[in-house]
């Protein structure tokens, strides 16, 4: 779409409230993708009847034009409709989807996991992946961050993976079967932290996100599953921690912070990975020489592009 003309076009609802501004008077918000990336819409003096209702998973056909609040591009709606039959457009189209399948990434895992030299973390690791191995191939790892795409929970694992072997390259003294362990498991509670649309996007936290979260809910089931196996305690223990520290700060989630060094580095790759997205994912909105709205999960800062190289979060995950 272009600034400030009327455009028709095919979006994925991600989000939907009615809303009320300050004057009374509903509207409605919609958080609206396609392949591309996401946008805020907004279709002011909504009326149920006249405009019909909108839930996430629904496909719609939008008139409306771009509009800049804030610093960021809005969608002004101007009519809405929901997708007919004759229109030829499929749901796949408008999901932001890993550039890799499912079935290849959680191969490569797979492989990670059988190069794993303690046979214990091996273990461990293998049945708790096994147990999630249907859902992990198309699972998002947010809801509006970095990685809300189909398959981006594998997609961040294995970027952190592939970050992990460099740091143990460089850095003998690190356990790299403990750290490659802690990285594919640290996320996989998000399975359970969300719920999906029928298109296999985020469409906000379940109960058991919201009460307990992927952090604790991950060192449980892997308590539970070491002592299922008779797994060490002390083996299981350590990724627990890791788990449950690598958001690194308590404001930012963590149950502890990171207490070895492996929990550390996790932490900070975890942290790495979702910079890398975020910048990368907001610069590429922009032409060369410009700057971005103000970033709120980057501490509400402006990002330059500078043009040097081709902005885009896609990682070399082969």
């Amino acid at each position: 779409m272009n600034a400030n003309s009327s455009n028709d076009g095919f979006w994925l609802i991600k989000t939907a409230e009615k809303k009320v501004n300050v004057k009374g008077a509903a509207y409605l918000d919609l958080t609206i993708c396609d392949k591309k990336g996401e946008m805020n819409g907004k279709l002011w003096d909504y009326n149920e009847l006249a405009h019909g209702e909108y839930a996430p998973g629904d496909l719609v056909k939008i008139r409306g034009s771009i509009t800049v609040f804030n610093g960021n591009s809005q969608l002004r709606i101007d009519r809405i409709r929901r997708v007919t039959p004759n229109d030829g457009v499929d749901v796949s189209d408008f999901v932001p989807t890993a550039e890799y399948s499912g079935e290849m990434m959680l191969g490569l895992v797979m492989n990670v996991i059988a190069s794993v030299k303690d046979t214990e973390l091996q273990q461990l690791t293998y049945a708790l992946v096994k147990d999630r191995e249907q859902d992990i191939l198309h699972w998002p790892a947010a809801f509006k961050l970095h990685h809300a795409i189909r398959g981006g929970l594998l997609y961040h694992t294995l970027s952190i993976i592939k970050l992990a072997d460099a740091v143990c390259a460089i850095y003998p003294s690190v356990d790299k079967d403990l750290l490659s362990c802690g990285a594919i498991v640290h996320d996989l509670c998000k399975i359970d932290e969300f719920d999906l649309s029928s298109a296999g996007l985020v469409t906000g936290y379940s109960v058991k996100g919201e009460l307990i979260g992927h952090l604790v809910m991950g060192a449980v089931k892997i308590a539970e599953k070491a002592k299922e196996l008779g797994i060490s305690e002390e083996k299981s223990m350590l990724l627990q921690h890791m788990v449950i520290s690598h958001h690194g700060e308590p404001e930012f989630g963590a149950a502890v912070r990171p207490m070895f060094l492996e929990a550390e580095i996790l932490s900070q790759l975890d942290k790495l990975d979702a910079t890398i997205y975020e910048i990368t994912s907001a610069v590429s909105e922009v032409e060369s020489g410009e700057f971005t709205g103000r970033q709120w999960a980057l501490d509400n800062r402006k990002l330059y592009n500078h043009g040097r190289k081709e902005s885009s979060p896609k990682a070399n995950l082969e």
